[in-house]
């Protein structure tokens, strides 16, 4: 059997039956190596050397993770959530569902923003949902419909719009991809050839907050929730909060901004907390501590894909996958469309980002797609569509795993249930739909 399909559908089932996301991706790892006639140590040696990938990001997110606790200490969040709350008490059920809608409409424009307006990428996401977390108990609004929300948001744009993180995949990387392996195309004409599989994003979205999670879903309110609740600063103390609040959340922006690392705009909006008297210096040590326990699981996660990605190459199995696929179809299109589809959807879901898949795919679909006759923008929809096939419903992206990143921080939201599956199901269904569209009509 194919070690990378082996691998990722053991990895995936694994998950689903509850185990633990680094647990599944080593024993899965390890799987796919003997499988492919590696040995145990070789195997293992490919997946060390994946380790140091990720290392980088676990550290950016923890510094996060403490930048989101000193906002949270600082009670900036809470004031802004007390005066939501205040909103919901006053309205009667009509006002509350447009209230819900007007919050929806917020954390959907702050994902987007995050990957083109301000690329922070899910930075944003331990900052502003935890203190909402009251505000979406009081409205019983469910919250795999805001993970879909924000999965969208930080997935769909960079398909589609050439801003921020967008114009890295869509020019960076996609374009030169297709380029070095042979394909004409101008790059300007990339967005325009992702416009359809992203149609198909912005239907799942549709369907999942208004007909799947539509429904009200009731939540316990924590301890830690109430007790926010009741310390909220007032005054001329929580003016001073806001001025200091706003002003690190800006410095962290633009320090991420320059810099080109979240560890030094963390970093930056910490030591304003601290240097303004918000957050107390003796308070410090405690501020990170806790910043790495909320975002240890997301590093580790991420430590681990990048090892489980390493083993995957290592392997060689995933030329012999798509060489496969290509005896198979032989010169039909529909076929040879879905096939690619398919399999970049298995790659992606076991990497875990589309912006490391790409050129790993584009080596191997472009000559396909030309020796079966697509065109060059049916070509370019595949293989941007095979790419972020899978980073929406992967355990191990950071498009399900920021998300659960802010949801669960009363520990009542599921990573594999209540992120992965519905996302999955509302998001990777619909863009292989609408990409194998794309690919016949281009």
């Amino acid at each position: 059997m194919n070690a990378v399909i082996l691998g990722v559908l053991l990895m995936l089932g694994l998950t689903l039956f509850r185990i633990n996301v680094i647990v599944a991706m080593t024993v899965s790892a390890i799987a796919a190596g003997l499988v492919a006639g590696l040995d145990l140590k070789t195997t293992l040696n490919a997946f060390n050397d994946g380790l140091s990938g990720g290392a980088e990001i676990a550290l950016s997110y923890a510094m996060l993770g403490g930048f989101a606790v000193a906002i949270s200490k600082s009670g900036l969040t809470q004031i802004l959530a007390q005066k939501l709350l205040k909103l919901v008490n006053a309205n009667d059920s009509e006002g509350s569902t447009f209230l819900s809608m007007f919050i929806m409409v917020i954390i959907l424009a702050c994902s987007i923003a995050s990957q083109n307006l301000v690329p922070v990428h899910i930075a944003f996401i331990p900052i502003l949902i935890p203190p909402l977390l009251v505000v979406l108990n009081k409205l019983t609004i469910d919250r795999r419909a805001i993970a879909c929300i924000l999965t969208f948001g930080l997935a769909t744009s960079y398909m589609v719009l050439p801003y921020g993180f967008g114009g890295i995949y869509l020019y960076s990387i996609l374009h030169k991809n297709l380029v070095d392996n042979g394909l004409e195309l101008v790059k300007f004409d990339v967005p325009y050839a992702m416009v359809i599989p992203a149609l198909g994003m912005l239907i799942g979205l549709l369907i999942a907050v208004f007909i799947t999670y539509r429904k009200k879903r009731v939540y316990e309110v924590s301890q830690q929730q109430s007790t926010q609740s009741n310390t909220v600063p007032e005054g001329q103390e929580a003016t001073k909060v806001m001025i200091v609040g706003g002003a690190a959340v800006l410095a962290s922006l633009i320090a991420q901004n320059n810099s080109g690392s979240m560890i030094l705009g963390g970093l930056v909006g910490v030591m304003i907390f601290s240097l303004f008297g918000i957050v107390k210096w003796e308070q410090n040590s405690d501020v990170f501590s806790k910043g790495v326990a909320m975002m240890a699981m997301i590093g580790f996660i991420m430590i681990s894909a990048q090892g489980f990605a390493s083993v995957m190459k290592a392997t060689g199995d995933v030329a012999s996958l798509v060489a496969s696929c290509a005896d198979f179809v032989g010169d039909n299109k529909p076929l040879a469309a879905a096939m690619i589809l398919l399999v970049g959807l298995l790659i992606t879901m076991g990497i875990g980002s589309s912006f490391s898949t790409v050129p790993i795919i584009a080596t191997l679909f472009v000559p396909l797609s030309l020796e079966v006759g697509f065109s060059a923008m049916a070509t370019a929809a595949l293989v941007g569509t095979a790419g972020a096939l899978g980073d929406a419903g992967s355990p191990a992206s950071d498009s399900t795993l920021g998300p659960t990143s802010g949801l669960n921080a009363d520990g009542q939201h599921d990573h594999i249930w209540d992120s992965v599956v519905p996302t999955f199901i509302h998001f990777n269904i619909p863009l292989l739909c609408f990409g194998w569209i794309a690919a016949m009509v281009l």
